[in-house]
């Protein structure tokens, strides 16, 4: 049985890191009409990794690809936690008791509650773990992804 169900589909853009750049991603997002649910930015040098969660990646990964923008798909995982002080560990501290390294993360928050999207090396054997430790996966559906 597959676990792609909780897959989501994160588009990460390379960018030159300097003066102006987000706003011209945002305006290739606002462009295309891709809500952003949540981003990340990491930077390395001269260069960041713009990762993105929207509505549309399909539109998105067109828009961005046009302007000939360095990027790629990877499949992230959207684990639930309550949104209040404590949620992050409750999670975290459950992820790492039961083998899952995190490669890197960020949040956000819908509703009544907050999404913590993680990185796992092997997305299918953590969504097994991380259901049978009782924490919530966010379908992909969920989210129009």
């Amino acid at each position: 049985m597959t676990n792609s169900k909780y897959f989501i589909k994160q588009l990460s853009i390379f960018s030159e890191n300097k003066s102006g750049k987000l706003a011209a991603i945002a305006k290739i997002f606002h462009e295309s009409q891709v809500n952003i649910h949540a981003f990340s930015i990491a930077e390395a040098n001269s260069f960041g990794v713009v990762r993105a969660i929207v509505d549309k990646p399909d539109v998105a990964f067109a828009a961005f690809s046009k302007e000939n923008y360095a990027l790629q798909y990877t499949d992230v995982l959207g684990v639930k936690m309550a949104d209040v002080p404590g949620g992050l560990f409750e999670v975290a501290s459950t992820l790492g008791n039961i083998g899952i390294n995190i490669e890197y993360a960020y949040a956000f928050r819908t509703g009544e509650f907050g999404t913590l999207i993680v990185k796992v090396s092997n997305s299918e054997e953590a969504v097994d773990k991380i259901l049978a430790a009782g924490l919530e996966l966010v379908p992909a559906t969920d989210y129009n992804f």
